[in-house]
């Protein structure tokens, strides 16, 4: 049954009745819960009163005209849209609300987008748990994962910020929205690389963004497209970890080094956009000049020195020191020292300059054999006893060796820490100078008379003589035969029924005079 409609009359229309019906019919067309159009006719302290053609007009709280700053956002005069909540409550008055006519306004529009292309602008409000809490209107929710297409480290820098997003999820009934902005982002880069790669070619210049950034490079968003920076090309210093260079998001010019377009790889570089500091590096710094340079690095083998942007030398360990034997470089310069050094050679094709330190200094070799001729008598202190020998100090600017074979003539240990003991005083003759080889050689038996002649004659293989016990080693017990010879006897359960002062009769074994050996068994013991 289709509706009537009561028409009054042109007599009725200019009669107080005509009012009286109109109004009827305007109430019997409202009812709780529309949208209806107003003006804002009062303001009070708690309430904005509006207009909306009615017998009686509406309160809104005044609180729903606030702005976050606490601003009142209404003023008289002003045409707004509302919702009917009570057309008359206890007290005979209309009850309006803004706030839920704005929401059910925005929930039909964010309807409409969803069935679209679901695209909407919104401003990041706060960091929520598991992501960002964004107005669009009504509270939207924006996960952490949804954010960037890139990592993203800390969600802080987004708040109070006005992005476009997409609405990914949409629950009326129980007031949720969820967004995406990667989802945008990713259909815009997908544009941007198909842009990017039309026109892709070695040697264009890009300005990029990092996206990520592992041990051997950073990879570089040039537009829709990734790109590897390697390590390597990112200076012509020395880069430790490309951390030091870049962090995720910074921006960064680079240079297209290769691109395979089969498989839509791109290599990038960034130093190739200065000039290579090698260039003209032989002019520079040419052999034998003195240059100033800082420690970015210790091996095992060396320390490098910075010289320049991108230029730097090796001082080898052996470059460190004249006089002393550098165990480690860290025993002489440390990371960000500042060292003066002497260019020894530069190999321009490997890129590799040797620096010497020592060389700053004389060389205190070219003068030892002045200070020190050969046949000379120097006397000293131990300052090391070694398996090879021991090492004087004779009070100049470099240690003498006495090697074990210039010991004793003939020797009765097996190390010389049994017979020589670090800080003795001791005497010795100088045997060599060798300033090429960095070696100054004493001897101490030289100081003596050779033995070995009067052994051959007067002690003879097989002989028996008399002697004394005058030290028990490892090696054996050493017996004193007369002054300057001295045999040994090694049969241990012969030295093990001996003591120092001893007296014994022994014979002679063997003489082994390129050995250094003169052996003896014991014949009777005292």
């Amino acid at each position: 049954m289709c509706p009537v409609q009561i028409e009054p009359t042109e007599e009725q229309k200019s009669t107080e009745f005509a009012q009286l019906f109109e109004e009827s019919v305007k109430k019997l067309s409202l009812k709780e819960g529309d949208i209806v159009k107003g003006r804002i006719i009062k303001l009070t302290r708690d309430f904005v009163i509006v207009d909306i053609g009615f017998k009686s007009e509406g309160r809104i709280p005044i609180e729903e005209f606030k702005s976050a700053g606490g601003d009142i956002k209404a003023n008289v005069g002003d045409n707004i849209e509302v919702l009917l909540e009570s057309v008359e409550n206890e007290d005979g008055l209309m009850i309006l609300s803004k706030e839920r006519a704005d929401s059910i306004k925005m929930w039909n529009r964010l309807e409409e987008l969803e069935a679209g292309d679901g695209i909407i602008e919104g401003v990041v409000i706060s960091k929520v748990k598991g992501g960002l809490a964004v107005d669009i209107g009504v509270k939207a929710f924006l996960p952490g994962s949804q954010v960037d297409f890139r990592p993203v480290r800390t969600l802080d820098k987004y708040v109070g910020k006005a992005f476009k997003f997409k609405i990914v999820k949409l629950n009326k009934r129980r007031g949720n929205v969820v967004l995406s902005r990667k989802a945008l982002l990713e259909k815009e880069r997908e544009s941007l690389k198909e842009t990017t790669l039309a026109n892709l070619a070695e040697g264009q210049v890009f300005d990029g963004i990092i996206k990520n950034v592992t041990d051997y490079g950073a990879f570089v968003d040039i537009g829709g497209i990734d790109g590897l920076l390697h390590v390597t090309d990112m200076s012509w210093g020395r880069i430790n970890h490309p951390s030091e260079m870049y962090e995720v998001g910074d921006e960064v010019r680079v240079v297209i080094l290769k691109y395979d377009e089969a498989n839509q790889k791109v290599s990038l570089g960034v130093k190739q956009l200065t000039e290579d500091p090698w260039q003209n590096v032989e002019e520079r710094y040419p052999v034998g000049s003195r240059i100033k340079g800082r420690v970015t690095n210790i091996t095992d083998f060396g320390a490098f020195v910075e010289i320049s942007d991108g230029v730097e030398g090796l001082i080898h360990v052996t470059e460190m020191s004249w006089t002393k034997k550098v165990k480690h470089p860290s025993k002489v310069v440390t990371v960000e020292d500042e060292v003066e050094t002497i260019v020894l050679n530069i190999d321009v094709d490997n890129k590799r300059i040797s620096l010497g330190l020592k060389q700053i200094e004389p060389n205190p070799w070219v003068s030892l054999e002045q200070q020190y001729p050969i046949g000379s008598k120097v006397k000293g202190k131990i300052r090391n006893v070694a398996d090879f020998g021991v090492f004087v100090d004779v009070g100049g600017p470099v240690d003498g060796l006495v090697h074990v074979s210039d010991l004793v003539w003939v020797q009765n240990f097996n190390m010389p820490d049994e017979a020589y003991n670090k800080n003795d005083d001791i005497e010795a003759v100088v045997l060599h100078v060798d300033p090429e080889n960095e070696r100054f050689s004493l001897g101490v038996k030289h100081l003596t008379e050779d033995p070995w002649e009067k052994i051959k004659k007067e002690y003879p293989e097989g002989i028996k003589a008399d002697g004394e016990v005058v030290t028990i080693n490892s090696a054996g017990a050493v017996i004193r035969l007369e002054d300057g010879i001295e045999g040994l006897v090694q049969e241990k359960e012969q030295v093990e029924t001996l003591k120092e002062k001893d007296k014994v009769e022994v014979s002679v074994d063997k003489i082994m005079e390129r050995e250094r050996k003169f052996l003896l068994s014991l014949k009777k013991a005292n």
